[in-house]
């Protein structure tokens, strides 16, 4: 085993941690046909359901997010490069409120 495999794999376990302590348990109610393609996803790539499970919600919430729709409100809040940046009054401003506010009482 030579520097490079152990650095490989050094990298690998600290993505891995970084991945796993940023996790905690929730029991979640899902649909039988679901757990069919859960577990057949976990099965194929030979990794723990949870793990396929957490990665699937992680990137379906970050997608969620990055399609969320901005709705230029009234008030303008900077200007950039001479233009003027309006508020956002679509549901971004809110869902941030909500995870902060989340966050603050965890």
């Amino acid at each position: 085993m030579g520097n490079e495999s152990l650095s490989r794999l050094l990298d690998e376990w600290e993505k891995r941690a970084r991945k796993i302590n940023g996790r905690r348990s929730e029991t979640l109610s899902i649909y039988q046909s679901d757990i069919i393609k859960l577990e057949a996803l976990a099965a194929m790539y030979e990794l723990p359901k949870d793990d396929v499970v957490a990665t699937l919600i992680h990137e379906a919430l970050n997608e969620l997010e990055a399609k969320m729709p901005y709705v230029q409100g009234s008030k303008v809040i900077r200007i950039e490069d001479g233009e003027e940046i309006f508020e956002d009054a679509g549901p971004m401003p809110k869902y941030i409120a909500e995870q902060k506010r989340l966050l603050d009482a965890s």
